[in-house]
């Protein structure tokens, strides 16, 4: 029996290899379009912090990495509702979540 090959790939080659995983692949696009469409709105102190979170029909998720910046992102969310509409992006709610970064970003 010939020895297997192990290649590795990254999360994008594999998503883009398995056609049942493009809905996926999808969604994380739309999820990153919507935080690339927001970003110039945060403060420049949460820029690199916030995240582009899941996304369904019916809301998109930000994750934020305390409370304090869940709380300075509330007060922004009309003019983020906004941006995201006028970029033709469809509306949706907008969820925030507190999410401790294991990598201590």
């Amino acid at each position: 029996m010939p020895p297997k090959s192990h290649r590795s790939a990254s999360v994008g080659q594999a998503l883009d290899a398995a056609p049942a995983l493009q809905p996926l692949r999808a969604r994380l696009a739309a999820s990153a379009a919507r935080l690339d469409t927001i970003r110039p709105l945060l403060p420049a102190a949460l820029r690199r912090a916030v995240l582009a979170g899941p996304i369904d029909d019916d809301e998109w998720c930000l994750l934020v990495p305390h409370s304090a910046a869940a709380a300075k992102i509330r007060q922004l969310l009309p003019a983020l509702r906004a941006a995201l509409e006028a970029a033709g992006h469809p509306g949706r709610e907008i969820r925030i979540r507190v999410h401790q970064d294991p990598a201590g970003r």
